[in-house]
């Protein structure tokens, strides 16, 4: 089976103001690297636009709500000091929520091993009733709930490696055991949360990294704090919330990773996934602000999904540096 890619011409119309780190090249520099002649086994499909149903699940009708009465007609609406709407935002937004059950629909449907959603805005700050740092809603926790209620997966696990915590998620699978979330992220950071101690119902494992840790120490961490409880919960899917701001250039954290640790944990998800539930991954792009930095984290990522092995190289790397 092949993997799929599903992305839309909606994320490029998501504008954000000048010098927001949140901005269009992030996709562009996404895309450039899906036209490397090593990804064109790649199935491409187009995300469809999320559903209403699907979004409550994870969010509050009020929530759902105040998002869709904050779509400016012209100009900017923030809704908080750097989460930003434009004319062109929601639509964006609905496409990354049915990208992500489109891909959760591929791989349950066998259409495809695994899927990566190359869309934006993120999502892994959006809680159950609040929009934060540019995200509105949370595509990984809709996917799992989504796998649920659709295939009757008893049990959904949400990997995050991206350098910032991803709060929303755990506020939404805080008292549901059969939902997991396992994270990585530098500690101290913004939004503050992700100690050890924060566990939920015994389904949330945090990893906090220190600034400066590179390879040796996510790794560590990666697999003593996460990967062994995340084999013993034995997940009917496993989403991976794949944020590339932990790669070494990146300006908005200060972990050290390379595109050699994206592949491996990208890897080490694989085995487990084919180990539990067929080997079915959803792959959703979060953060990664450094278009270089991004472009080799998502070319070791996607290259680890379609070969099932290691692929780096200066062929993803953007040489505009940022």
């Amino acid at each position: 089976m092949s993997t799929f890619v599903f992305s839309h011409p909606a994320s490029l119309a998501h504008v954000t103001p000048d010098g927001h780190p949140e901005r269009i090249d992030r996709i562009r520099a996404v895309h450039d690297v899906l036209r490397s002649p090593i990804f064109k086994s790649v199935v491409n499909r187009e995300a469809p636009l999320g559903r209403a149903e699907d979004i409550a699940r994870a969010h509050t009708e009020e929530h759902y709500q105040r998002i869709l009465a904050a779509a400016p007609e012209t100009g900017f609406e923030y809704l908080d000091s750097d989460t930003v709407m434009s004319p062109g935002t929601l639509p964006a937004v609905l496409r990354a929520v049915g990208g992500a059950t489109a891909a959760v629909d591929a791989v349950f449907k066998s259409e495809a091993q695994n899927a990566f959603l190359a869309m934006r805005p993120p999502g892994h700050h959006a809680e159950h009733n609040r929009a934060m740092g540019f995200c509105f809603f949370n595509q990984a926790a809709i996917a799992a709930f989504y796998a649920r209620h659709k295939y009757g997966a008893e049990r959904v696990a949400v990997v995050d490696f991206d350098v910032h915590h991803g709060n929303g998620t755990q506020d939404i699978f805080w008292s549901d055991a059969d939902m997991f979330y396992g994270s990585t992220h530098q500690m101290p950071l913004y939004p503050g949360s992700g100690a050890r101690s924060e566990t939920g119902v015994g389904n949330i494992f945090n990893a906090p990294l220190k600034a400066g840790d590179g390879g040796p120490a996510f790794r560590e961490a990666m697999t003593n704090q996460i990967l062994t409880n995340l084999n013993a919960f034995e997940p009917d899917l496993v989403i991976i919330s794949a944020g590339f701001d932990a790669h070494v250039r990146d300006p908005l954290g200060s972990l050290e990773l390379e595109e050699a640790d994206f592949a491996w944990v990208t890897l080490q998800l694989m085995e487990i996934a084919q180990t539990h539930c067929e080997g079915r991954v959803v792959s959703i792009l979060e953060g990664g602000y450094d278009l270089q930095g991004l472009a080799g984290g998502v070319g070791a990522h996607l290259g680890a999904l379609i070969h099932g092995s290691a692929i780096m190289g200066d062929e993803f790397e953007d040489e505009d540096e940022q």
